[in-house]
């Protein structure tokens, strides 16, 4: 008795679980949408009172016309017959079922709804465990906890009747989900599926042929679980492929609105919506068919196509063109079928489509036509942008070169002609061949020019492109450069508006270092600021930007800005890093560091120097310094870091290790390093002359040379000739004495024997030794000698003797001396006392062949002569 009442139980509770139903119908608060439930589980018979329960045995259960329908397995309860409700039955239970022994079998279920499953099993065995078992795939749907397994309430009704009631709050994925029931010695189960009823929502009606009506429909979501039995209904006829989420129906196409209602219906469940509509002013209109090009020039062509409904003809329609380019036209007019396309880029290749929609009551456009590919004819290329770049005394003209939809055509060449303002006719023209996009022009600096570039292709030239070049002495360039960061890897300018900007702005930028590649942009006269971005710029590199003010005439430079795109740490910027000491400062020094390698601006630099006690820090703010000094530092071993400081914080750093050297060393040093350079230089100076002896002698102490007397010196009493020494050296000597001693007569010529001549030079305040009185033999020279008859001689001098004659005669000196002379042959003797100088120079001349041919030879002892004696 007690296992019934605990059965009637759970008819009361699984009767609360219809709460929110009426009469099968389920409604939701969307809008216009009717959810309609189906029963689907089979009722059993229970008990709501227990004065109507009566006994019963052996799995017998009594019914009264008070009963109420529970939703309990009836396969549970074993019901055998069910009498009529008017008089109490009784229900003889049958024998329980060998093979299934979880119920209900397959049934399905609507996801957060509570189900009741029972099981049943052998006389002798018990539960230990009902649960239902989840799929990792429908964690995502649970609303509720349970992991791997839900179970919520597992109920004994007799000793083989095992009840669970569970929460459903997660759909079936792909399959059915089991219910599983285990005993102290096996496991059974069954499988329940758990899904949703149709989700159709955003029901939407419209017409495309003007004779029936098409209704689109949105899902909430997917069908989870397959065979779910979905049926669509428009208008209560059945749509086929409903599963597309269209539907469509022959109606009668007229003006006014009306009720479309769609309903939909699966295992789960039935739903309605509706949809209210004037199809009048619902036409989804086909797209275009057959669309052709005609006509096609270089910047326009005809565009036609054709419809495939009649009825359009009438309409009002507005039709959108879309161009490859990007460009989107719109044309309208009743039954429109042709355009005409104005506007197009010369030779350039365009792909169009059309659609179009109506103009009254516009609905929406219909789909795409066909693409149509066509090409425009070529024509003369579009204006150059051109612009000039100074590179010392030197012009650089530049143009950007012509994107594929300015060529129209291919380009062959440019080209450049230039000419003084001054002067109306171009002087000068020159090509440029393509690709090429720039030329360098040495104009004169003191004028200003007017160049004009054009391009050209088969069609012809472009229009003329112009730009003024100032005169180099009118060009800005003590404009002051300001810093500037980057900003989103380009950079934003600003500058001051002027008044001198007639035509815009023109900005130019490129690296600071290295090759310039200067780039430009144009900025319309209100406009005072740009953003500069382009594929080219580089972190860590240098930009110069320069903000020109365009005229009528040549470009004025207004201002000028340096910076980094994005600054990067600098590297290696320490070049040739250099220690000196002096006493006990040390200067660190290195080489300036070139702009291509500083990759940040440089605020400054720092010297660590360390040692055992500690770091001494110098800095400085110079961007420009190329050497920090360390005063006062202590003779001991050094570490010195230098580093460079940026934006970013302190560089990469260079080091240099040194032990400081005291002031006595450093004498030491100093004087060893001079002794060195002293003996050094001494004994390259010994080793020199020692090398070119021979030049320095001659140079400093030349030897004097000794003359040889030749020719026909006596020939006049006054007059000695002497030859072969040139002049400059014999107009020199002082005063000669000459000895000579007689020659011997050989072919009517006087010969004399080979002798030094002797010259005497007597220093300033030398006394004079007496010289003995010296009387040579007789001279003897032909009577017929003559002048003529003496060989040429290269040189011939002529001593005159002042003090005394050297012809004695006898009738003044010795009237009764000495043999007498033959007749015509003269005599030559010296009569004159001199007192020679004790240092006597002596030159030993020989005589050439030349004087050997001469009347007179001799030797003879050339020396000076005092004045005589007052004697």
């Amino acid at each position: 008795m007690i296992t019934w009442i605990l059965l009637v139980s759970l008819v009361c509770v699984s009767t609360q679980d219809r709460n929110g139903q009426d009469k099968g119908v389920l409604h939701h608060n969307s809008h216009n949408q009717t959810m309609i439930n189906s029963d689907w589980r089979s009722p059993l018979v229970g008990e709501d009172d227990p004065s109507h329960r009566q006994k019963r045995h052996n799995n017998e259960v009594a019914v009264t016309p008070d009963q109420t329908v529970s939703y309990l397995p009836v396969d549970c309860a074993s019901i055998q017959s069910i009498t009529n409700q008017n008089s109490p039955q009784t229900v003889q239970g049958q024998k329980l079922p060998n093979s299934n022994h979880v119920f209900p079998q397959e049934r399905w279920f609507v996801v957060g709804s509570r189900a009741t499953f029972c099981c049943v099993v052998p006389e002798g065995q018990t539960v230990i465990d009902m649960y239902l078992v989840k799929k990792p795939a429908e964690d995502e749907y649970e609303t509720g906890g349970g992991g791997g397994y839900a179970r919520k309430n597992i109920t004994r009704i007799s000793n083989q009747i095992y009840a669970l009631t569970v929460d459903l709050s997660w759909p079936s994925v792909n399959s059915c989900t089991d219910v599983k029931c285990k005993s102290d010695t096996k496991e059974y189960g069954t499988c329940a599926y758990i899904g949703y009823p149709p989700s159709v929502r955003d029901l939407r009606c419209e017409t495309q042929d003007l004779q029936s009506v098409k209704c689109r429909w949105e899902t909430q979501r997917g069908e989870l679980l397959r065979y779910t039995n979905l049926a669509v209904y428009l208008l209560g006829s059945k749509c086929e492929g409903g599963t597309k989420r269209e539907c469509s129906k022959s109606v009668q196409w007229d003006a006014g609105e009306r009720n479309w209602t769609l309903t939909a219906r699966n295992n789960f469940g039935v739903v309605e919506i509706t949809d209210k509509a004037d199809l009048t002013q619902r036409v989804h209109m086909f797209a275009p068919r057959e669309v052709t090009v005609s006509s096609i020039n270089a910047r326009n062509v005809s565009l036609k196509w054709r419809w495939e409904v009649p009825q359009y003809s009438k309409l009002n329609i507005t039709c959108q063109i879309h161009l490859t380019d990007g460009r989107t036209k719109n044309r309208s007019g009743v039954g429109l079928h042709f355009v005409v396309l104005k506007g197009l880029i010369p030779h350039w290749d365009y792909t169009v489509k059309v659609r179009c929609g109506t103009a009254q009551h516009f609905y929406k456009w219909s789909d795409w036509s066909n693409g149509v590919n066509f090409r425009t004819n070529s024509d003369v290329p579009d204006a150059l942008d051109v612009w000039m770049q100074r590179k010392d005394r030197q012009t650089e003209i530049t143009w950007k070169r012509l994107q594929p939809n300015q060529t129209h055509g291919q380009i062959i060449d440019y080209e450049v002609t230039w000419a003084k303002t001054s002067q109306r006719e171009p002087q000068s023209k020159t090509k440029v061949p393509h690709p090429e996009h720039s030329i360098i022009l040495s104009l004169d600096v003191s004028e200003e020019y007017v160049v004009t570039v054009t391009a050209r292709n088969r069609n012809g030239s472009s229009s003329p492109s112009k730009i003024a070049i100032s005169s180099f002495s009118q060009d800005q360039t003590s404009v002051n450069i300001r810093k500037i960061n980057g900003v989103n890897g380009g950079f934003r300018l600003s500058w001051s508006p002027s008044l001198k900007a007639s035509c815009g702005y023109i900005v130019d930028w490129c690296p600071a270092s290295g090759n310039c590649s200067v780039e430009w942009m144009k900025v319309h006269s209100n406009d005072t600021h740009a953003h500069i971005t382009s594929k080219n710029f580089k972190d860590g590199h240098r930009y110069m930007m320069s903000i020109y003010a365009c005229t009528s005439g040549a470009p004025v430079l207004l201002e000028r800005r340096q910076g980094y795109v994005r600054e990067k740490e600098p590297e290696g910027l320490f070049k040739n890093l250099r220690l000196k000491q002096q006493n006990t400062d040390v200067v660190i020094s290195w080489d300036p560091i070139a702009l291509r390698e500083q990759s940040a601006f440089i605020l400054g630099y720092i010297l660590y120097c360390s040692n055992a006690r500690g770091v001494i820090t110098v800095r400085t703010d110079k961007p420009e310094a190329t050497s920090l000094t360390a005063t006062n530092l202590e003779i001991t071993p050094y570490s010195f870091t230098v580093k460079a400081v940026t934006a970013l914080g302190e560089s990469s750093s260079t080091t240099i290790d040194a032990t400081l050297n005291s002031l006595t060393d450093n004498l030491v040093g100093a004087v060893i390093i001079s002794l060195i350079t002293t003996f050094s230089l001494l004994s390259l100076v010994t080793f020199l002359c020692y090398r070119h002896w021979a030049c320095i002698k001659n140079t400093v102490y030349p030897p004097i040379p000794k003359p040889v007397l030749a020719g026909t010196w006596l020939m006049s009493p006054d007059e000695l000739q002497v030859a072969p020494y040139a002049q400059t050296e014999l107009d020199n000597l002082d005063i000669p004495e000459l000895h000579c001693k007689a020659a011997l007569t050989l072919d009517g010529f006087v010969r004399q024997d080979d002798g030094p001549l002797v010259f005497s030079q007597t220093p300033k305040g030398y006394y004079n030794q007496p010289l003995k009185k010296y009387t040579p033999p007789l001279l003897i020279m032909p009577p017929t000698v003559m002048s003529s008859q003496l060989p040429p001689s290269t040189f011939k001098a002529v001593f005159p003797n002042p003090l005394y004659n050297l012809l004695a005669q006898a009738e003044e000196h010795q009237p009764d001396s000495g043999p007498e002379h033959q007749e015509d042959t003269p005599s030559l003797e010296i009569c004159s006392e001199y007192q020679p100088q004790s240092q006597v120079e002596t030159f030993s001349l020989n005589t050439t062949e030349e004087d050997r041919d001469s009347p007179i030879s001799c030797v003879t002892t050339y020396i000076v002569l005092p004045h005589p004696s007052a004697e």
